[in-house]
């Protein structure tokens, strides 16, 4: 039976890797860089800096709205005809290409008001566990970082690299965010290469609390072979089983979630009562507020009455109730059983763990 013991020296040592989850609510982290995209720059082009904000507005699109608005030239000229007007901040990059950075208040109502999906900038942290077999008896997982090895396995580290720096640039490009396990004590007394490799992931699960993610991705790649990949993704207890190359991959990772928490523009709004529990403190008070003020699918809420640790708002959202409540659990707030005092009222009930 394999260790469950928790190393919490070495969970320290490698938490400077995770500060983007250690900060952020169960598994759900802003995407900073949203509406900036860095795109090549062709100086032989008629307007090369025109040509280029079109290019990186194309980046955004597909972050926010999905691959179908981005590749369609007639949806997109119409609703955007004049994509500098958009851009607030640029910069030359290196090799001839420009970063670019769009008003992303702008281009989300523009969205909204042409009836297009839009996801916002909080999106579910994913957990990649990924097993290579390389071949010639070569297996090993990719981890968050590379282990010191002699000279002799320099070529082992280059090619691990490769493949996680291939993931993040697909996961960049789609927004969204992804990290790999630091793999050190605590997750190597846990999880070998054949728990991943044979399918065992309740392993992985279990592994894979200490990490604070609820989005997983778990992937088994042969690159020597014409074997398809095998990839299993979890979020929130449901599960996926998936196939492909990694830009693949991560592609309907993104396009899943996309469905779970894009709205569309013309989504009906709807009141919905939500009571949160658990707000003892102003300090308490203030994040459940700004919890509310970030979540996209939100129009407007008002507070209407704060009952000891209870806080009541009426909240518009566009979506219904469900959806404002898988929002609300993403955000990390509790789901709580309707009062019994108040049968069939149709609020929502959470409650505020700090």
């Amino acid at each position: 039976m394999k260790s469950r013991r928790s190393n919490f020296t070495d969970w320290c040592r490698g938490a400077l890797l995770l500060t983007l989850v250690l900060c952020s609510p169960a598994g759900a982290v802003e995407v900073p860089t949203l509406f900036t995209a860095e795109v090549a720059l062709d100086r032989e082009a008629e307007d090369p800096r025109a040509d280029a904000y079109d290019a990186a507005l194309r980046e955004i699109l597909m972050r926010v709205s999905g691959a179908a608005i981005a590749q369609n030239d007639e949806a997109v000229a119409e609703m955007f005809p004049d994509p500098s007007s958009y851009v607030i901040q640029f910069r030359s990059g290196a090799d001839d290409s420009l970063w670019v950075t769009f008003d992303g208040e702008a281009i989300e109502q523009v969205l909204r008001n042409a009836g297009q999906t839009f996801w916002g900038a909080e999106r579910p942290l994913t957990l990649v566990w990924l097993a290579v077999d390389w071949g010639q008896g070569t297996r090993e997982m990719i981890g968050a970082g590379d282990p010191e090895r002699p000279q002799d396995e320099a070529r082992s580290i280059d090619r691990n690299r490769l493949i996680r720096e291939r993931l993040l640039e697909i996961s960049e490009r789609r927004g969204l965010p992804m990290v790999f396990p630091l793999l050190d004590t605590t997750d190597l007394q846990t999880v070998t290469f054949s728990d991943i490799w044979g399918g065992f992931d309740e392993t992985i699960l279990y592994a894979s609390e200490r990490y604070d993610v609820n989005s997983i991705l778990i992937g088994r790649i042969r690159p020597s072979s014409g074997q398809r990949s095998r990839w299993t993704y979890y979020f929130t207890g449901a599960r996926s089983e998936l196939s492909g190359a990694p830009e693949a991959v991560v592609s309907q990772v993104a396009d899943l979630l996309s469905a779970e928490f894009a709205v569309g523009g013309n989504a009906p709004i709807e009141a919905v009562v939500l009571n949160v529990s658990g707000v003892a403190s102003v300090d308490a008070f203030g994040s459940v507020q700004q919890i509310l003020k970030e979540m996209s699918l939100i129009e407007g809420f008002t507070l209407t009455e704060v009952t000891g640790d209870r806080a009541s708002y009426r909240v518009e959202i566009r979506g219904g109730a469900d959806r404002l409540s898988r929002a609300l659990r993403f955000n990390g707030l509790i789901e709580q059983e309707p009062q019994d005092s108040i049968p069939d009222s149709g609020a929502l009930e959470f409650y505020f763990s700090p």
